[in-house]
């Protein structure tokens, strides 16, 4: 309430509920090492505007425009706040302090508790259970040392600071057996410091087994096992979960099927909706292609085993320009390996700008099943980070992309390992991107489901060269998809 005066609680003496606390989120920025704090002060001074920014957006928006946030924060971290600035306004200012003599008594917007656990008391009773929307925690060290992992907290926002900085005050990393990512911002340099915006959402009350966490990708165990305990995440700002970079891919899906244009197709047996997108974004899974063999008689292609697509992708990366005979021959040292120059250029003269993988050769088309779609890729470097540019040019928004965005963001990942560098971005961009009319029905019940956070990828470190690696050497961890929804595949 806009009017509320300063109210002291003592240390667990607030009214109780039936669920007598309130869960929180955590707002906070932090150096790699998990460092918020340097002789009571930010490192980084207030020298991120854009931090600041999205501290602001995050803690002051509301759904409900009569309702407002409240911000829980320590003794010290208030009186780092300049006085022009404090309370903070637009929130309720919930000041954690054990001191007697500490007296706010005259100011609007702010009650003082005795500690957490009251603090989340308080704005769990009457009236703060009904005018508070969200409470997010946002510090100091003291209280978010205990209050990071704990059970009550069901998000963090975290300013990940990238440029080292000498700090005192540090924080736990995020527990990732209970936590997941739900947002990644780009990487932002703003007066010389590197970050990004990261938030982390809780899917499980408690951290599981390890064993759990640490099976082959393809195992069913593994996925099993990775089940989320917490199913919605509509307690994010909305701001944050509309950021989920899935909603991309759903949103040009909803694009295509409103606003698309039909228009015969090869298959001859539907229609398409057309239109042209770019976009970028990461999904890491397990993938693999699919066969086109019921296609090959009708090409030309009868002499063919099945399953014996011609020249495709892998071999014009590996044997580009080498005569193709089947797929039962061998090849090796025939062609030119556009796989290793990539490597050999990424390592050893990372500012080329032709570190590039193409699956297009018109010589071979008239061998291929069918040509590629996914047609090149390059690669780009900067900041220890590789990123990944691919242009397809046939997009099949139902089936194909989803795989052609896993196996990419997949293969930045494997080259980047390779490469003694992290994973940047994968941007996608399509050409003909349209969805069959058998994949209407389907795909609008897959854009009636709310994304879930993204699992992570885990690669065998001891692994270093690109022909070495097998599926025992990555981890999927968290992979928790929605049921499958069935799409027949146009051929």
């Amino acid at each position: 309430m806009a009017g509320d005066s300063a109210v002291t609680v003592p240390n667990g003496n607030a009214n109780t509920q039936p669920d007598p606390q309130r869960t929180y989120q955590v707002v906070v920025a932090a150096t790699k090492d998990m460092g918020i704090g340097k002789d009571g002060k930010l490192p980084w001074g207030f020298s991120l505007r854009s931090d600041l920014k999205f501290f602001k957006d995050i803690t002051l928006t509301t759904s409900d425009s009569g309702k407002k946030n409240a911000v829980i924060m320590g003794r010290k971290t208030w009186e780092s706040i300049s006085a022009e600035n404090r309370p903070l306004p637009g929130r309720l200012n919930v000041v954690l302090t054990r001191s007697g003599s500490f007296d706010i008594a005259t100011a609007e917007n702010v009650v003082i508790c005795g500690s957490m656990s009251s603090a989340l008391e308080l704005l769990a009773a009457s009236p703060y259970c009904l005018s508070i929307e969200k409470v997010f925690v946002i510090g100091g060290g003291e209280i978010l040392r205990d209050g990071l992992n704990a059970p009550q907290c069901e998000a963090i926002h975290i300013t990940e600071i990238e440029t080292s900085f000498d700090c005192d005050t540090f924080i736990p990393m995020v527990d990732l057996s209970v936590f997941q990512p739900w947002y990644s911002s780009p990487p932002l340099v703003e007066n010389n410091i590197r970050h990004t915006f990261v938030t982390y959402v809780r899917v499980r009350s408690s951290a599981v087994a390890s064993d759990h966490q640490n099976n082959d990708v393809n195992s069913d165990d593994v996925l099993g096992n990775s089940k989320f305990e917490v199913k919605k995440f509509s307690f994010l700002p909305k701001i944050v979960f509309e950021r989920h970079e899935e909603f991309l891919y759903l949103r040009l899906v909803q694009d295509i099927i409103s606003d698309g244009t039909f228009r015969d197709d090869r298959t001859g047996t539907v229609m398409l909706l057309v239109c042209r997108k770019c976009f970028g974004g990461v999904l890491l899974k397990n993938s693999c292609g699919s066969s086109v063999a019921q296609q090959m008689p009708s090409i030309g292609l009868k002499d063919r085993m099945e399953g014996d697509l011609g020249p495709v992708y892998g071999f014009q990366w590996r044997h580009f320009g080498a005569r193709y005979t089947d797929m039962h021959a061998d090849y090796t040292g025939q062609g030119f390996d556009q796989l290793l120059d990539v490597i050999d250029k990424i390592k050893n003269n990372p500012n080329d700008r032709r570190i590039v993988l193409s699956a297009w050769n018109p010589s071979d088309l008239k061998l291929m099943a069918l040509p590629p779609c996914h047609m090149f890729a390059q690669f780009y470097v900067a900041n220890g980070e590789l990123s990944c540019q691919m242009y397809q040019r046939s997009a099949d928004m139902g089936l194909g992309v989803p795989f052609n965005i896993a196996s990419y963001a997949l293969l930045t990942c494997m080259i980047a390992h390779v490469c003694d560098l992290v994973p940047g971005d994968f941007i996608h961009v399509l050409g003909d991107a349209h969805v069959y009319r058998n994949h209407v029905r389907p795909l609008q019940e897959q854009l009636q489901k709310i994304p879930k956070p993204f699992p992570t990828l885990e690669i065998n470190p001891e692994k270093k060269n690109i022909d070495s690696f097998m599926a025992s050497d990555f981890k999927l961890l968290g992979y928790d998809p929605h049921q499958k929804i069935v799409m027949q595949m146009a051929v």
